[in-house]
């Protein structure tokens, strides 16, 4: 600033030269910048006066403009909009009067005035100043917005990750762990007169109990490495049988229909279906003193509808309507703009029924109604 300033002093023929009043004016200007964060209504003021003193003494235009431009510029981005164009609207004024009519009073001697080009000039500095920090103010919230959502949607996608994982936990543990209990139970009262049916029992236990801790290990394998690829694939409706047997291990006999014309499900909606339908029948074994349960999957017109159904009566204890799997159920469905519904029906038993959007799925086979054993 100081070596502008010298050498505006020296191209600028009947302007005062600089001396030192000038250089003090110029660098107290350039100091004041340092408090431009802080004190931004304080440096754009100061700034301000500085160059209004420095143009009253007669010194010649130079480098002191862009103190006053960057104060003005940080002072509008720290939202002092108003105090900036008080600022410069006086220093503006303040040069006006200084060069149409204290010019007779002021430095330098025999000045013959400002143009009114000049003025024209400078009204257009200051506007494409503050215009020039509130672009970049502007900018900066859209940038600070954007990035905001970003964070937003990070923390939603995580907190969506872990209530997939939960859900995956509960489905899992609450299925193996209902099963094992029965079992562990007949066990126990089998093991004096009948150790061979005890020993059936303990082998299905065995069973569930490894295919729980398989579940698990690929969950957790998906936390640690999120986004690759699954090393199983996750089960769906084809794995139906597999999961009578476990039931029928348990005491439970399952009677599946289905009906309507199969349909290729996508990976999520194949999953949720088949999570449901192992959570309700989880449900009346847990639940339900009926040894018999009823699963409708019926393939309609763009949706898949699944229904379980158990004669009660309910069990001491038993469900309420309350638990975590009633809402893993709900919210599995709904992520897929489905809903579910539970609920006692008139005779006694408990029925819980799913209705589950299609979309563009492919028909891979066809039938009116086929049945699959228990």
């Amino acid at each position: 600033m100081v070596v502008g300033t010298n050498g505006a002093s020296e191209n600028q023929d009947g302007r005062v030269s600089a001396d030192w009043l000038a250089y003090l004016l110029v660098l107290g200007s350039v100091a004041l910048l340092l408090l431009r964060h802080r004190h931004p209504r304080l440096v754009v003021i100061g700034t301000s006066a500085s160059m209004l003193a420095y143009l009253a003494l007669g010194y010649p235009y130079g480098p002191i403009f862009f103190s006053v431009a960057l104060a003005a510029f940080a002072a509008v981005m720290a939202g002092e909009r108003r105090v900036v164009w008080w600022s410069l609207g006086a220093l503006w004024g303040g040069h006006v009067l200084i060069g149409h009519w204290l010019y007779r009073w002021l430095p330098p001697a025999g000045d013959s005035g400002s143009a009114w080009g000049q003025e024209l000039f400078i009204a257009a500095w200051v506007t494409a100043v503050v215009a020039g920090g509130e672009l970049v103010r502007t900018r900066r919230e859209q940038w600070a917005k954007a990035e905001g959502e970003r964070r937003a949607a990070r923390q939603r996608r995580a907190d969506e990750e872990r209530l997939r994982i939960a859900r995956e936990l509960h489905d899992v543990l609450a299925h193996s762990i209902s099963v094992i209990n029965v079992q562990a139970g007949v066990g126990l009262a089998l093991l004096d007169q009948h150790p061979e049916k005890a020993r059936e029992a303990l082998t299905t236990i065995k069973a569930a109990s490894k295919e729980a801790l398989g579940e698990v290990r690929q969950v957790l394998e998906a936390l640690r490495t999120p986004g690759g690829p699954p090393r199983a694939p996750a089960p769906g409706l084809d794995r139906l049988g597999e999961l009578t047997e476990h039931f029928a291990g348990a005491g439970l006999t399952v009677d599946v229909t289905t009906e309507g014309a199969r349909t290729a499900l996508p990976p999520g909606t194949d999953l949720a279906a088949f999570r449901i339908v192992q959570e309700a029948l989880t449900n009346v074994v847990r639940h339900s003193g009926s040894r018999t349960a009823r699963v409708l999957i019926a393939y309609g017109p763009g949706e898949l509808r699944l229904r379980v159904d158990d004669d009660g009566p309910a069990a001491p204890g038993g469900m309420t309507g309350g638990g975590n799997g009633l809402v893993g159920m709900r919210e599995r469905a709904a992520a897929l703009g489905g809903t579910v519904e539970a609920g006692p029906r008139d005779d006694g038993g408990f029925r819980v029924q799913a209705r589950v959007p299609l979309g563009a799925a492919d028909t891979v086979a066809t039938g009116n109604r086929t049945r699959e054993a228990p």
